[in-house]
C-alpha cells in the first residue's frame, strides 16, 4: 500500500511539472511568436523534450523554454521518422469532411481502395505520381485539382480548362501525359479556387499529397510498391 501510495503522488508530481513546463513553453511561444498558433504542447518519452505543433509545423523544446530544436527526430533502432510519424496524426484529415463532388474520380477494378490525392497540374512529381499509380487496380482515386500558383502560374488556368472539359478524366490524362490543353475558355463552374481554399485550410504544402481512407496523408510522390503497402497500412 505504501509503495503505491509513493508512485501515485510520484506520478501527480510528474504530471504537475508537465503541466507547468507547458504553461511555460506556451508562455515563451506567445512572447516569440504573438501571431502564431499553438496547437499543442506535449511531453516526448525522448530526451525530456516537449513537442510543439505550431503553425502546422513540429519543433522541440527544452523543460526551460530557453532551447529551440528544428528537424526530424529519427528512432535509429527502429528506423522511424518519429516527427513525420507525429506529423501524420496531428494532420489527419477526417474523410467524410472532404468534398469529394469536387475532384475528379476515377474508378479502376473494384474501387474498393480509396485515395484521395492533391495534385498540381503542372507539378513534375504528380506527374511522376500518376505513372505510379497506373499500376495499381482496385481503387477508387478522387484527385483534387489544386494548383501551386506561386510555383506554376499558368496552373490554374489548366486546371480549370480540365474541369470544364466533356471528359475531365480524359483531359486530365491528357495534359498530364502529352501537355495537351483542353480546348475551353475554363470559364464554366468549376471547384479549382475552392480546391485552393480548402488545400490552404488543411496546410497542403506540397503536391502530391495523399490522404488515405483512415485521414493519414502522406506528402510526396511515392511508387507503386510503396504505394500498396500504404493502402495496406492505412485502410479505413
Amino acid at each position: 500500500m505504501k509503495f503505491t501510495s509513493l508512485a501515485l503522488a510520484a506520478s501527480l508530481l510528474f504530471a504537475a511539472s508537465a503541466q507547468a513546463d507547458e504553461a511555460a513553453i506556451r508562455k515563451a511561444l506567445a512572447q516569440q511568436f504573438p501571431g502564431a498558433t499553438i496547437a499543442s504542447v506535449k511531453k516526448t518519452p525522448y530526451s525530456g523534450l516537449f513537442e510543439v505543433y505550431l503553425d502546422g509545423q513540429l519543433i522541440y523544446m527544452d523543460d526551460k523554454a530557453q532551447y529551440v530544436f528544428a528537424g526530424d527526430v529519427i528512432d535509429f533502432k527502429g528506423r522511424t521518422n518519429l516527427t513525420q510519424a507525429r506529423l501524420n496524426e496531428l494532420q489527419a484529415v477526417k474523410w467524410d469532411t472532404l468534398p469529394l463532388n469536387n475532384a475528379l474520380k476515377t474508378v479502376k477494378g473494384t474501387g474498393a481502395r480509396k485515395l484521395v490525392v492533391f495534385s498540381d497540374v503542372d507539378c513534375p512529381f504528380c506527374r511522376k505520381f500518376e505513372a505510379e499509380l497506373a499500376k495499381v487496380d482496385n481503387i477508387t482515386v478522387y484527385t483534387f485539382l489544386y494548383p501551386v500558383e506561386g510555383l506554376h502560374p499558368k496552373a490554374v488556368q489548366a486546371s480549370k480548362q480540365i474541369w470544364c472539359a466533356p471528359d475531365r478524366n480524359k483531359a486530365w490524362n491528357d495534359y498530364i501525359t502529352r501537355g495537351t490543353v483542353p480546348s475551353n475558355d475554363g470559364k464554366c463552374a468549376n471547384p479549382v479556387d475552392a480546391t485552393i481554399a480548402l488545400g490552404s485550410k488543411l496546410r497542403v504544402q506540397g503536391t502530391p499529397t495523399l490522404i488515405f481512407a483512415n485521414g493519414v496523408r502522406v506528402p510526396g510522390m511515392v511508387p507503386a510498391a510503396q504505394l500498396e503497402r500504404l493502402l495496406a497500412a492505412n485502410a479505413k
